[in-house]
């Protein structure tokens, strides 16, 4: 049986394009990703790995929520 997902949350985005959208440096994604900070990318092959473009959403919901509270 196969979950119904939204579309943007079944989409698998790469680096070039988390970065632009988190506005955030490689480095800096990956140690976050090591904190738990950060949603965790999923391995495609044995050198590509991706992210759900649902989850990165997710998380900069997360950022502008916190910085609004403050």
């Amino acid at each position: 049986m196969q979950a119904h997902l939204s579309r943007s949350s079944e989409r698998l985005i790469r680096l070039p394009e988390v970065r632009q959208r988190v506005g955030l440096g490689r480095s800096t994604i990956y140690r976050l990703m090591e904190l738990g900070s950060f949603p965790k990318a999923r391995k495609l092959g044995p050198r590509a790995i991706a992210w759900s473009e649902g989850e990165i959403d997710s998380w900069i919901e997360g950022k502008l929520t916190d910085q609004a509270r403050d």
